[in-house]
């Protein structure tokens, strides 16, 4: 089972509570629990795609982390970005590398 998620709430529960709560209870309560549907392991590499071909640098280090905790392999994930660095972009993908070299180490 997945841990609860609070980022939106203890980052925006006073200054946006209804993003806030859209974030954690929907998105990450409603959405990521759909696991008969499609595995947090499916969602975690589909996720850390689209944040990498966005550029959304910050949240895809999180996302990484929560993937390396569903089961994505440093492997798998170095062969994300190596693919993607075709379809998003090469500066991307160097960027990306730098974060999953700190998420799963050198």
């Amino acid at each position: 089972m997945m841990k609860k998620q609070t980022a939106g709430r203890d980052n925006l529960g006073e200054f946006a509570p209804k993003f806030a709560e859209l974030n954690d209870d929907v998105l990450f309560g409603e959405v990521w629990s759909r696991k008969k549907e499609m595995p947090a392991r499916d969602r975690s590499l589909i996720t850390c795609a689209a944040l990498m071909a966005q550029g959304a640098f910050p949240q895809l280090k999180a996302h990484m982390g929560m993937a390396k905790t569903n089961g994505v392999t440093k492997e798998e994930m170095v062969e994300l970005i190596t693919h993607l660095a075709f379809y998003c972009g090469w500066p991307k993908a160097w960027s990306a590398f730098d974060l999953a070299k700190e998420v799963y180490g050198e």
